[in-house]
C-alpha cells in the first residue's frame, strides 16, 4: 500500500464531494464543500498586556495601611516611629482602635487587601482574627494593632512605647 499526501485542494475538493453525495443531498454537499473550501483565517492570539503593580513613589506602606483604616472608619489612628531607637521589633507601629469585633475584623481585612493590591505586599504574620479583639499584622518594618476599644484602654501601647515619636493621625 502506498500513502501519499493531497497537495491539490480540487483534489481534496473531490473527495469531500464523493464522501458527501454518499450521506447527503447534491445541494447539502456542495455546502459542505463550500466550507471545507473556505480558508480558515489562522486564530489570532490577543496577548493582553501583563500588568503589573508598581508601587507609586509617594505611597509607602504606612501611608496605605491608614487609608485603609480610614475607609473602613478606624479610630484614634496613631503611629509610632521607633527609628532612632536601638533594638526595636518594627520601625513602625499603627494603632488604631474600633467599636466592635466585627468592625475590628473589617478593618484587618481591609488592611491586607489593600496592601497587597497597592503595594504587592504580604503581611508576614497575622495573628488575633478568630477573637477580633487586638488585631496584630506584622509587615516585618511595620506593625499593626487593632484593637477594641477597652482591650486598648488595657493595655496602653502608646504609655508604653512612648519612648518613640508618636503621631496622631485623625481627621
Amino acid at each position: 500500500m502506498i500513502n501519499f499526501v493531497i497537495k491539490s485542494p480540487k483534489i481534496k475538493q473531490l473527495e469531500v464531494l464523493k464522501v458527501a453525495k454518499k450521506t447527503t443531498t447534491k445541494k447539502t454537499a456542495t455546502k459542505a464543500v463550500a466550507k471545507k473550501t473556505i480558508k480558515k483565517k489562522s486564530p489570532t492570539k490577543t496577548v493582553a498586556k501583563r500588568q503589573t503593580k508598581t508601587k507609586p513613589a509617594t505611597l509607602s506602606v504606612n501611608d496605605v495601611i491608614i487609608e485603609s483604616i480610614l475607609e473602613k472608619k478606624g479610630e484614634k489612628i496613631t503611629s509610632i516611629d521607633f527609628k532612632k531607637i536601638p533594638d526595636t521589633a518594627a520601625r513602625y507601629f499603627i494603632i488604631c482602635e474600633a467599636d466592635s469585633t466585627t468592625q475590628v475584623r473589617a478593618i484587618a481585612h481591609n488592611v491586607s487587601a489593600r496592601t497587597k493590591e497597592i503595594l504587592n505586599e504580604i503581611a508576614w504574620h497575622t495573628e488575633g482574627i478568630a477573637q477580633s479583639e487586638w488585631v496584630l499584622i506584622d509587615y516585618v518594618t511595620t506593625v499593626v494593632h487593632i484593637f477594641l476599644k477597652s482591650t486598648r484602654e488595657f493595655y496602653q501601647l502608646e504609655d508604653l512605647w512612648s519612648d518613640g515619636i508618636v503621631k496622631e493621625h485623625n481627621d
